[in-house]
């Protein structure tokens, strides 16, 4: 299956800089419908509006931690199935094993790049 580049895609950090980063990134690779939110909570509010193709979510943030949103994304009957993408500063194996454990499709140390994003998103939609 090829990569559906109008899929709606969310991506979620508390960092404005960070959204900024991973939006041309998007764009870069041909995405389009990409749409942001600041924290966990934000991003439930939005999940709950539109469905999304792939979350792209930020480990720390607060309130709600990208870990935390993992879990409620992964108990919702509705959304349990979204592809989900953890990004972080750490590649504490502790913290991959954790992400994996509460369902996380794939996961991304910063700093990255467009290639890397890429065959991270193809892996958990498709190529």
């Amino acid at each position: 299956m090829a990569l559906d580049y109008g899929t709606p895609i969310l991506v979620v950090d508390d960092y404005d800089t960070m959204l900024r980063i991973i939006r041309n990134l998007l764009k870069q690779l041909g995405f389009e419908d990409i749409d942001e939110a600041s924290d966990g909570k934000a991003a439930l509010e939005k999940l709950s509006r539109k469905p999304y193709g792939l979350v792209i979510s930020d480990w720390n943030m607060e309130p709600m931690t990208g870990y935390e949103l993992l879990r409620h994304v992964r108990a919702d009957e509705r959304l349990k199935s979204t592809p989900f993408i953890m990004v972080t500063a750490e590649s504490k194996t502790e913290n991959v094993i954790a992400a994996k454990k509460a369902g996380a499709s794939n996961y991304i140390v910063k700093p990255f790049n467009a290639q890397t994003l890429k065959n991270k998103i193809e892996a958990v939609c498709g190529a």
